[in-house]
């Protein structure tokens, strides 16, 4: 099986996305792109995926940086290039026979050229639905997870169980 690696237009996500189109109208970019890693995160675990969110430079100027937030991968493109030209590099670089890239963007010159070069690709919208799907089947996970205790499909609760095994003993202390 190949391993998958997703790879994120992150300013892209945030011009798309309505809770992080709201932020960035607010002027509060930091906040969006916090958010924006922080549910990406949840869906890389679940989904058993690496991910790799890319932004643009030309926002926040010369700080050309790559690290570790919430076990995503994060690049910070250096001045002057942009998250197109970093993520069209990265796509000869690691669409491999063992690995499978998929680019996140909804810039459609963007996903003709991840076509040519054999990658996937996702539009913001998509990965968006993606990821509230996610959302939604770990809120299931979660839930199942608190109930395994509990006796299924019972219609009784603790008490009512409780009186029915105290019956049921003196029943068979009568015999």
């Amino acid at each position: 099986m190949k391993k998958e690696l997703l790879i994120i237009d992150g300013y892209n996500m945030i011009g798309s996305w309505p809770e992080l189109v709201k932020l960035k109208d607010k002027d509060e970019m930091e906040d969006a792109r916090d958010l924006l890693l922080h549910e990406l995160a949840n869906y890389q675990q679940y989904e058993g995926m690496d991910i790799r969110v890319v932004f643009d430079a030309q926002l926040v100027p010369g700080i050309q940086k790559t690290y570790k937030k919430y076990h995503l991968s994060v690049v910070f493109t250096k001045e002057g290039e942009t998250a197109d030209s970093y993520i069209e590099r990265m796509i000869g670089e690691e669409n491999l026979l063992i690995t499978q890239v998929t680019v996140a963007t909804s810039d459609l010159a963007e996903q003709w050229l991840v076509f040519q070069r054999g990658a996937l690709r996702k539009s913001a919208n998509e990965l968006y639905n993606d990821l509230k799907r996610a959302k939604k089947a770990i809120d299931a996970d979660a839930k199942d997870y608190r109930f395994q205790n509990y006796r299924r499909n019972s219609p009784w609760n603790h008490h009512q169980l409780d009186t029915l095994e105290k019956l049921r003993d003196d029943l068979t202390k009568e015999k």
